[in-house]
């Protein structure tokens, strides 16, 4: 419980120093806002088109995409205020060096490098993905809100699998010494995870909740509250993330010991 709570004050530490930082640049703080607003827009207006001309994608309807897109923006807010500036830089500590002064610190060295920059400007974000989350579930006629229990499970299941992935492919940097194109990959395999899952064909569908387990980031935990899937489904994301996390943790282990010192 002591180590819990030093990490914890550790990283309000990470996100007050954040926030003071993004306040000296207000039009780049405002910025980042309102590409995320458009980039939810485009997101909902894409379906709501093609729902204009047909009833349903797969086994989805209209009312259950918008529950299905709530979750995912939920998701995507919290990776995006939590991790996605340290992870965004990751290439260039590395090339730069700056990993090197990172590795010395007297704490994981993954966290410290996944949380050590936040990005207060996306809390904004969370809070309209929550509301539109809660719209949608008000306008679906088949929601027992006793279902919502579930997301307690399966969200932050969501985001350790996103989290995790997105890890892999930056830890990559260390190996490589320029791996944006390697994060180009992750981009190309998350937008998998953007449509639900169901709309995929079987064998693609059996990848991303499996081998590569985008699905399981808001498709499974919206179909859950929909009660459109099995139970025992919420266990399998929560065990998935858990996995990742343990999988990525054991995989920068491993890129560390090549890890060669950009100041040597």
């Amino acid at each position: 419980m002591r180590v819990l709570k030093k990490y914890i004050a550790l990283y309000f530490a990470f996100f007050r120093a954040s926030l003071t930082a993004d306040l000296e640049f207000r039009m780049n703080f405002t910025t980042k806002i309102v590409t995320d607003i458009f980039w939810y827009a485009a997101q909902i207006a894409s379906f709501e088109v093609i729902f204009n001309f047909t009833g349903t994608i797969g086994d989805w309807n209209r009312a259950d995409v918008r529950v299905f897109l709530g979750v995912l923006f939920v998701i995507d807010g919290l990776y995006m205020v939590i991790f996605s500036s340290s992870l965004d830089a990751f290439s260039d500590s590395v090339r730069k060096g700056n990993l090197d002064l990172l590795l010395t610190k007297p704490v994981n060295s993954q966290f410290m490098i996944s949380c050590q920059r936040a990005s207060p400007a996306h809390v904004g974000n969370v809070l309209m993905a929550v509301g539109w989350l809660v719209w949608a579930l008000s306008q679906h006629e088949n929601v027992s809100w006793w279902r919502l229990l579930w997301l307690l499970l399966t969200i932050p299941g969501g985001a350790l699998i996103f989290y995790s992935l997105r890890f892999f492919f930056s830890a990559m940097a260390v190996v490589f010494a320029r791996a944006e194109n390697i994060s180009y990959l992750w981009y190309h395999i998350y937008k998998l995870g953007l449509r639900p899952d169901t709309i995929y064909v079987p064998w693609l569908n059996y990848l991303v909740l499996s081998f590569l387990p985008v699905g399981l980031i808001a498709s499974v935990p919206a179909r859950l509250v929909l009660g459109t899937a099995q139970s025992w489904l919420a266990l399998w994301v929560v065990f998935v993330g858990g996995l990742c996390l343990f999988l990525s943790n054991r995989f920068w282990e491993l890129t560390l010991r090549k890890y060669a010192s950009a100041s040597s």
